[in-house]
């Protein structure tokens, strides 16, 4: 609803339904805050009200000193905390007690497929931000994967709501026990950041609901997330961060949110629509979000002083502005006065080997050996008995991936390179050649390398490559401008720096190559059939090096699938399929033409073959998949007795047997189909998957159960969820196109 300028304003807001204070659902705590909320509202005056709404410095909002409330501490997440900024600029404040753990991408944590891997995550980084004195993490995110030029993707968890969702929820719930905050984000359709602070997203209703909300509802009604950040683009032509259907309707009203909004850097523009559209905390208003600063003072932001004149004049009720500061009091109440608040503790022994197992889970092997050729040996794990010079190749095999990124950059502790894990593993087989330079990470501009530059390393790469007998070649993107960060999106689907050729050229003089690609995004991989092994790593953190090592060795099994589809070639993603209005955009306004058909939902339906399907992972042993069975079950309102999904319709059930000699994980992974339906739906929806453990020769049953839910689709008629009765499959598989079983069943 657009409401005009002189309007009076009083808006019905939800009542706190919880308190957070216990990792989400209800507790007595929550009536203490509750009590402590109202109480301290009722002593502050007008002015100490409007100061709880925005920014005193550049990562701090006010408290309120008279009453001893303390202010809030942001910081950059969601891999850790980043480094200390100036109090009133952008600068580092250059400290020499800030340098922490690194932990992998969230697109790593995605690939793990394990939920009880990302309470670890949250647990282990809250920790370095409690330790850091910060209230709240800004992170994590469930931004849906898109476009695969996106630079912030590598912050999110992937393409498929259902597993962003469900891995988001283990993340928040264990980083709240700990008395920090998670700040989820971006709220919402932030999906490329080409024009990211004008563009307009123009969606349907349906994708909306199906593709670009589940993921943040669930954050909010499962894990009671304590804060939300507004994204920098428009939905229904009002920013994201200021958008009353948004943040009013869908966050609080509909969803019951209880927490805080907070803008994104530079993400409000308006005091009206700002103190009328939902926003709680108004911070980096007049900047970029990175970089410029043109800010006049904290008093002349949106919710300051023009706020404070909005309510003194009566044009805003009371009741928003108590609303707004209530909030932020519960978000204080929760964190910084939390008496449970851990201590925390900061680059310890225990947050590396947290770092190392979230690593080695989200590390993909995506080829191993020749598939056409079946007597071809698979090179890994490495045999270092079979070579005697190993020459490694790449600069990421050198560079610290933790630098560069945008907000999300990290000053680490320690950071392992591949190189140096590698010369530790194999001792003086191993020879370097860096192949090519990547420059420097930069924001808004890209380190140009002098062309003979590039020219001399790469012939230095080739003439080594004569004496090699195998290549490990480490490579992919990086945290550059127009690579994978923030404030710009790539520029095309090959990698740059002349990999492609480099690869091609190397294989050509030995053909034993190992790729090793760090990258948030997919790629083209035109050299695939040159090369005997491809490791997708994303970002590994401060153990990069030793958990590649770990990899590649056969010290740890890899287990990683992928959370988001590669394609052969970019144009097979459907948002480059419209033009410019597609992607990433026209005149400020971009169209979503595919709707509901983003990442596999596409590549399934539409029958495009990618290069490797959504869900896709190999490992250095085999899993076998028995018969699948289905059966009514007939339980509670709560699934207590069969499971713990909410009024089971069908429980699905498959045996996965290690047929192979190693130890391994593999993630069993149910999708649902539906026959026939009114209206036109996927192939097949991610609707559950699990990750199991078996020793060789050992067989476990894997348990799904189907609820109402899992059928329904948004009906753009009603605006409502709907199953329409008929007859639906069930596939079991290991991977969106692996598929191992398939069980039909009938909705009465």
């Amino acid at each position: 609803m657009v409401l005009a300028a002189g309007m009076m304003v009083a808006m019905a807001q939800p009542k706190a339904s919880h308190c957070g204070g216990c990792g989400g659902g209800a507790c007595d705590k929550g009536d203490a805050v509750e009590k402590a909320v109202q109480e301290t509202l009722a002593k502050m005056t007008v002015h100490e009200k409007v100061q709880l709404l925005h920014a005193q410095s550049k990562f701090t909002s006010a408290g309120v000193p008279r009453l001893g409330i303390p202010e809030l501490s942001m910081s950059d997440g969601p891999h850790g905390c980043r480094a200390e900024i100036e109090w009133n600029s952008w600068n580092y404040a250059n400290w020499t007690n800030d340098s922490i753990t690194a932990f992998p991408s969230l697109t790593c944590l995605a690939a793990t497929w394990n939920r009880d891997l990302s309470a670890l995550y949250g647990d282990k980084v809250s920790e370095e931000f409690a330790y850091r004195k910060k209230d709240v993490l800004l992170g994590p995110g469930t931004t849906i994967a898109r476009c695969p030029f996106n630079g912030r993707s590598f912050e999110y968890m992937g393409e498929d709501p259902y597993l962003a969702g469900e891995m988001a929820v283990p993340y928040i719930i264990a980083a709240q026990k700990n008395g920090v905050a998670c700040c989820l984000k971006h709220f919402f359709l932030n999906n490329h950041e080409v024009n990211r602070m004008t563009v307009n997203v123009n969606v349907s209703e349906r994708a909306v609901e199906e593709i670009y909300l589940p993921a943040f509802e669930k954050c909010v009604k499962e894990a009671k997330v304590w804060s939300m950040m507004g994204s920098y683009n428009k939905w229904l032509n009002r920013h994201c961060c200021q958008n009353d259907s948004l943040l009013n309707g869908i966050l609080k009203n509909r969803w019951g949110f209880d927490g805080a909004v907070i803008s994104d850097w530079g993400g409000t523009h308006d005091t009206w629509e700002a103190a009328t559209g939902g926003l709680d905390i108004e911070m980096g208003s007049y900047t970029n979000g990175m970089t410029a600063d043109n800010s006049q003072g904290y008093n002349t932001y949106y919710l300051a002083d023009p706020f404070e004149q909005l309510v003194r004049d009566g044009k805003v009720s009371m009741d928003v502005l108590n609303d707004k500061a209530a909030r932020v009091l519960r978000l204080i109440f929760r964190t910084a006065m939390n008496p449970h608040k851990t201590r925390g503790k900061l680059c310890t022994d225990d947050h590396y080997q947290a770092c190392r197992e979230i690593g080695q889970e989200g590390v993909v092997l995506l080829k191993n050996g020749n598939i056409e050729k079946l007597k071809d040996i698979n090179i890994l794990p490495l045999d270092a008995s079979r070579y005697g010079r190993i020459l490694i190749v790449g600069d990421n095999a050198i560079r610290n991936m933790s630098q560069g990124g945008g907000s999300s950059e990290l000053k680490t502790k320690r950071d392992i390179s591949p190189l140096e894990a590698l010369k530790a593993l194999y001792g003086d087989k191993i020879d370097f050649a860096q192949g090519y330079e990547a420059g420097r990470p930069m924001y808004a501009r890209v380190d140009e390398v002098p062309a003979a530059t590039q020219a001399r390393l790469k012939a230095e790469a080739l003439e080594k490559a004569k004496n090699a007998d195998l290549i490990i070649f480490i490579g992919g993107m990086n945290k550059n401008h127009q690579q994978d960060c923030e404030g710009g999106d790539r520029l095309t689907y090959d990698l740059s720096y002349g990999q492609n050729e480099l690869i091609s050229e190397l294989a050509k003089i030995q053909p034993n190559i190992v790729a090793v690609m760090y990258a948030g995004n997919p790629y083209a991989t035109p050299w695939l059939g040159e090369v005997k092994a491809l490791l997708q790593c994303w970002y590994l953190g401060s153990e990069s090096g030793s958990t590649l090592a770990n990899i590649i060795s056969g010290k740890v099994n890899p287990s990683g699938k992928l959370p988001i589809t590669f394609a052969k070639k970019k144009e097979d993603y459907p948002c480059f399929q419209y033009g410019e209005e597609g992607y990433p955009g026209v005149n400020d306004q971009v169209y979503y033409k595919e709707g509901i058909y983003v990442g596999y939902r596409h590549f399934d339906t539409r029958k495009v073959k990618p290069q490797f399907p959504f869900g896709f992972g190999l490992s250095y042993t085999t899993f076998k998949y028995g018969k699948a069975t289905i059966s009514e079950v007939t339980c509670d309102k709560d699934g207590e007795g069969c499971c713990k999904a909410k009024a089971p319709l069908y429980k699905v059930s498959i045996p996965v047997s290690n047929v192979g000699k190693r130890e391994g994980k593999e993630i069993v992974q149910l999708y649902i189909g539906d026959d026939k339906c009114s209206v036109d739906r996927p192939v097949k929806e991610l609707k559950g998957f699990q990750k199991i453990a078996l020793a060789p020769g050992e067989t476990k049953t894997v348990d799904f159960c189907i609820t109402l839910k899992d059928l329904q689709f948004f009906d753009e008629a009603t605006h409502s969820w709907k199953a329409e009765p008929g007859k639906f499959k069930a596939y079991i598989g290991a991977s969106e196109l692996d598929v191992r079983a398939i069980v039909p069943f009938t909705l009465k």
